[in-house]
This record gives C-alpha cells, structure tokens and sequence, in this order.
C-alpha cells in the first residue's frame, strides 16, 4: 500500500471520484490508499461539495512550507523595497495567489496577477514576469493573453519593442459592474418564466421572489459601485516631516 502525501495526480482522481458520486471507500480502493486518508483530504479542502484537486495540492503544499517559506530564487541577496522580508512578502504573494484560484483563474494567470498587484510600480515586462515567477516566457505569454482577453490586465508600449503589463485598478470596478449585470440578467429571466408558468401559481410566485431579490442584489451593488469607485485611485497620504 503506498504511504506519504497524496500526490497532484491522486487529488485529480479523488476530485472525479467525488464528481462521479463515489463513496470515501470506494475511491480510497482504486488509490490504494486507507478510507481515512481520503475522508480527511475532502474534509480539509471544502468537502465533497466544494473539493478541488488544484487549490486542495497548493493547500497542503502552503501547510508544508508555512514554517519556513520558500523564496524564490535571485531574491534572497537582493534588498527589498521598503524593507520588506523577503519571506513575508513571498508568503502573502502565495495566500493571494491561492484566494485568485479559489476564485477560479488557472495557477499562472493567478501568479501573474499577484505579482503584478504587488509590485509598486503596477506594471512589469512579460521579460521581468518571467524572472521573477522563475517560469518560460510562453508560460508568461499565455498567462498575460488570458488575464488581457478577460480584462484583468491592460499593456503599453514600453521602451523600444517591450511591452509592459499593467494591474489596472479600474478592473474591480468594471468587474462588480459586470456581477450587478449578470444579477439584472437573471431577474429579467425569471420574469418572463413568471409569464410563462402563470402568475399566482407556486412556480410562478417562486420565480417572482427571486426575481424582486436579485433586482435589488443587483441595485445595491450598482449603487455602491458608483459610490465608492474613487477608493480605487486614492493616493497615500505623504507623511508631514514639519
């Protein structure tokens, strides 16, 4: 019977398992592996419901490593800005990366985007990308493409034929936008089923809640969304020395 953590393949397997509508037993029977090691792994990371094979391996990965993070390499004998620890900065860059996959951006595109939102400038070369995420440029290129076509990021040409990537802050703002959208979407929706199924039938009167619900789901966003869109370019306050 094999021992040690579960591998990456592994969690794949127990998250099709689960899919699949699989009791603990029977996937721990095609793993090889005792029940309670796959009862306490779904448990751990979400529950049958919510267990996702990615974020459940980087959970474990985090837990290995929390005494003594890891720094990436060609950091460790470089001063960092502000005089920030290295190993601290690297270990929020890590929670951050995996709040994004929890959210569901793919691994590179959630570390790309973490790397971009905190580094001070907001912007990075895809050749800085690389160098610091210590990945392929075609990993960097597929990665920029994806968060560029979803809106996530902008780019400007740089110096000479480099192009430079940019954090804009105006994505959480058009990204709230969308969700109040895709909330009116769902209202109108269940409206025009309320027409269909007849008003005052229990389907119907059902349809009609949800659909008053997510109006004002939708509403409150908007509104606050309008209201609270300057936070996203305040400045910070510079410190009086007078």
């Amino acid at each position: 019977m094999p021992g040690g953590r579960l591998t990456q393949q592994e969690r794949q397997q127990i998250a099709l398992g689960l899919a699949d509508g699989l009791a603990y037993a029977e996937i721990a029977r095609r793993l090889d592996r005792p029940t309670s090691t796959v009862t306490r792994e779904v448990m751990r990371n979400g529950g049958p419901a919510g267990y996702r094979a990615d974020l459940a391996h980087r959970a474990t990965e985090r837990r290995t490593h929390r005494r003594r993070p890891a720094v990436p390499r060609g950091t460790e004998t470089v001063p960092m800005a502000h005089g920030r620890d290295a190993a601290a900065v690297h270990e929020y860059e890590e929670m951050f990366t995996t709040l994004l996959m929890a959210q569901g951006l793919p691994k590179m595109m959630s570390r790309v985007l973490t790397c971009l939102y905190t580094t001070d400038e907001g912007s990075l070369t895809a050749a800085e990308l690389s160098q610091r995420l210590q990945v392929s440029p075609a990993s960097i290129s597929k990665a920029v493409a994806f968060l560029e076509n979803q809106g996530l990021i902008a780019r400007e040409r740089a110096e000479g034929r480099r192009e430079r990537y940019i954090a804009d802050d105006n994505v959480w703002y058009d990204s709230t936008m969308a969700a109040a959208k895709a909330s009116f979407d769902l209202g109108e929706a269940a409206r025009q089923g309320v027409a269909v199924l007849g008003s005052g039938t229990p389907a119907a009167v059902r349809l009609e809640n949800i659909a008053r619900f997510v109006d004002f789901i939708g509403e409150s966003i908007t509104r606050a969304a309008e209201q609270a869109r300057e936070v996203l370019y305040t400045k910070p306050v510079e410190d009086d020395e007078s």
